[in-house]
């Protein structure tokens, strides 16, 4: 998987948004980046129901939620933060309504966490800000609330716990 993501990375001569894309499970999901600021303060990303995606019901699985919703925060850290190691600590999704239609990720980088972590990456060299995101069905409703905590270390920190 580290090669397909390297290989990604060389193709610079892709954008950002279609690397993305590209990337061989959301690929595989259909994904579809609709917006994605250059510096990774904001995206929409349209997740498809269709036969695959669809549970038993219907409706979108949470696990194809959580796929998607997983490594956005953690990529727009990595743009912001270069030379520190991302990785999502803590995923939570809250199921509000039933994802009965295509759904759009809302994701905000937010000014004020931006400069909470760099003054903890100053003080600690490490932050863990927890980031709030939604999904949107086809009517505008929010069906899913996540929140993604993300561990930002500097490259070869060893946790204790690890």
């Amino acid at each position: 998987m580290r090669s397909n993501m390297k290989l990604l990375g060389r193709l610079t001569f892709l954008s950002a948004r279609r690397r993305f894309e590209l990337y061989p499970p959301f690929f595989l999901m259909r994904v579809k980046v609709l917006e994605l600021a250059e510096d990774w303060s904001s995206a929409r990303i349209r997740l498809p129901l269709n036969w695959i995606s669809a549970n038993a019901a219907g409706n979108m699985f949470g696990g194809y939620q959580a796929c998607l919703a997983d490594p956005v925060p953690a990529l727009a850290c990595l743009k912001k933060f270069p030379g520190y190691r991302v990785a999502t600590k803590k995923l939570e999704l809250d199921f509000i309504r039933v994802g009965n239609s295509d759904l759009t990720l809302h994701f905000d980088f937010d000014a004020q966490i931006e400069q909470e972590i760099r003054h903890a990456l100053q003080e600690h060299d490490r932050a863990t800000p927890c980031f709030t995101m939604t999904y949107r069905r086809e009517d505008g409703q929010i069906c899913t609330r996540i929140k993604n905590t993300v561990a930002i270390r500097p490259k070869g920190y060893v946790s204790k716990h690890e």
